[in-house]
């Protein structure tokens, strides 16, 4: 995986265009002239969560002795069905119905360091951990060009218009089914060849005993 397609798949997942919407309701009780520092704030935090999870995820994933393959295709799974959510989203957005600022929850969680950004991290970092500085440029990337979108979700709400915003979201869930199959496959494959390497491995072995 380069840069660019981590950092396309995290942006992906990320959703900005999609939370636009999300991000305005939770924001109608605070005043428009702190709008953009709250927004800024919760930005902030979420970065910081996705960098924590980045680099503690390896040791996470050691702890439940999960293996590369079933991480691989589970985050196929969990991608396919974000996708699908995002082309067929439900009538509960979710949104927050506090009259108060909102803090960390739910702008910074989970509207963008949500669940599935920190999956799709740590299926990427667990690919080839030693690469961490790449994938650190990634997440920063994504990060940057979604906060940007979500600093103008104003002026693009009435550009685009809840049409547009949502004819967007589903192009983007469309890209994201493919990454989606394409990984599960990726993970079937994989197992395919340990379960394929660990027969031949122990064929000798029971060939001897006989």
């Amino acid at each position: 995986m380069t840069i660019f397609s981590a950092a396309l798949l995290l942006f992906l997942v990320m959703d900005p265009l999609g939370n636009i919407p999300l991000y305005l309701t939770a924001l109608k009780n605070v005043p428009s002239q702190r709008r953009t520092k709250v927004i800024f704030r919760e930005l902030l935090i979420a970065l910081l969560v996705m960098v924590v999870f980045l680099f503690s995820g390896q040791a996470f994933l050691s702890a439940l002795h999960i293996s590369e393959p079933a991480l691989t295709a589970t985050g196929g799974v969990i991608l396919f069905l974000i996708a699908l959510k995002m082309i067929f989203p439900q009538g509960d957005d979710g949104t927050s119905k506090n009259e108060e600022e909102p803090f960390i929850v739910p702008l910074a969680i989970p509207y963008v360091a949500g669940p599935s950004a920190l999956a799709t991290l740590l299926l990427i970092i667990n690919g080839e951990p030693d690469r961490w500085p790449d994938w650190l440029m990634a997440l920063f990337a994504a990060w940057a060009i979604t906060g940007a979108i979500l600093l103008m979700a104003g002026p693009l709400a009435k550009v685009l218009r809840n049409r547009g915003l949502i004819a967007i979201e589903r192009l983007m869930g469309m890209i994201l089914i493919a990454i989606a199959i394409q990984m599960l496959l990726d993970g079937i494959a994989e197992f395919a060849i340990e379960l394929n390497r660990t027969l031949t491995q122990a064929a000798p072995i029971n060939t001897g005993s006989l």
